[in-house]
């Protein structure tokens, strides 16, 4: 790969002095990224992996919004509406490269500077080295689609403290830069406005830098911060949190009359029950498992189903297509949810699509 860009599309990969640059390049959706995008990061990683003198890589977002607000969703929806199979595809090639940045052999730093989502964290959160910043508005708001935290985000909910994860999984609230570092999603908060001097710097590493001396250059320019606004409210969202039921949950909730509480049900109140119940025996599951593939498994075969349901369908439509905000899940109560709607999301099947690496 020459120092030139490889292409000028959706996705800019070059190099630039000992850094391989991945820029996510669709701007007026946020970088959305697409099938084709994940195929040419994953090109771009063969050839950064091999290249001595790449010593780094770097994920970042073009445009002011945001490093990536998620998938393309509204090409899922029209698959799904017309029993395609882009899903299918889609989300194997997509978790199948979510696993590799997880175990890449060089240091990899993703620049999680504004909106980050679905997808985005998918890219940037199984990083080596996660920089966040002041303007870092990081969300898994799935559930609001009749889905659930997936791209591995059920394996970095379960590790995150307490019921953090199980929080911002079930409500798909945002998290700042510092509450991402203490949710296990990011690792450093630098201000924005030195991201440019840093990735100056990391297009100046020597080759065969290590992870420890990538992690001392990023603190340099980093603030320190490791804990934002919902860190101060661990204890009652893990007492609130806490069940394996979501009837327990929204029950707990009820009995606390706090203003937080109300708000944090009415929040609940406005997610796919169906969506809820799936993401919460998910994120209990990923407690016990063994490694990140083995979520991303057992995402892949939920995903299926979902693409799959009306429930995904509906709220796409109401979050995307009519932006309505006013979607009809079935069924529309928690308490309707039955083991026999819930169990084809974790049917033994489709494990042999994920081909890991």
């Amino acid at each position: 790969m020459t120092d030139a860009a490889v292409a000028q599309g959706d996705l800019i990969a070059r190099k630039e002095g000992s850094a391989g640059i991945l820029r996510l390049n669709r701007p007026k959706a946020i970088n959305a990224v697409t099938l084709e995008m994940f195929h040419d990061i994953d090109k771009a990683l063969d050839a950064f992996e091999v290249d001595p003198a790449v010593a780094v890589i770097l994920l970042e977002g073009a445009g002011e919004r945001g490093l990536c607000a998620g998938g393309d969703i509204r090409a899922l929806w029209e698959s799904s509406k017309a029993n395609g199979d882009l899903g299918k595809i889609l989300w194997r090639d997509e978790y199948i490269l979510n696993a590799r940045i997880k175990k890449f052999p060089k240091p990899y730093v993703a620049f999680m500077d504004g909106i980050v989502m679905g997808g985005g964290v998918g890219l940037s959160a199984h990083s080596s080295h996660r920089v966040v910043t002041d303007k870092t508005k990081l969300a898994m708001p799935e559930v609001g689609l009749g889905f659930f935290p997936d791209v591995g985000g059920t394996w970095l909910l379960s590790h995150s403290p307490g019921e953090i994860g199980t929080y911002f999984g079930l409500t798909g609230q945002t998290m700042n830069g510092p509450d991402a570092i203490h949710a296990g999603f990011a690792d450093a908060v630098v201000p924005s406005a030195k991201l440019s001097a840093l990735r100056e710097a990391l297009t100046k590493v020597r080759a065969g830098i290590t992870l420890a001396e990538v992690k001392a250059l990023i603190a340099g320019f980093a603030t320190g911060e490791t804990a934002g606004p919902v860190a101060a409210m661990q204890d009652k969202i893990d007492r609130w949190f806490a069940h394996d039921r979501m009837e327990d949950i929204v029950e707990a909730l009820r009995r606390d009359g706090s203003d937080l509480a109300q708000a944090t049900l009415k929040t609940l109140n406005e997610k796919s029950p169906r969506g809820m119940v799936v993401t919460l025996k998910l994120l209990r599951l990923a407690r016990t498992a063994r490694s990140l593939e083995e979520c991303l498994v057992r995402e892949y075969r939920a995903a299926l189903e979902v693409f799959a349901s009306d429930d995904f369908r509906e709220g796409v439509r109401a979050a995307v297509i009519d932006k309505d905000r006013n979607p009809k899940w079935s069924p529309p109560r928690i308490e309707d949810v039955t083991p026999e709607m819930v169990a084809p999301y974790f049917a033994e099947i489709g494990a042999d699509e994920l081909k890991f690496p």
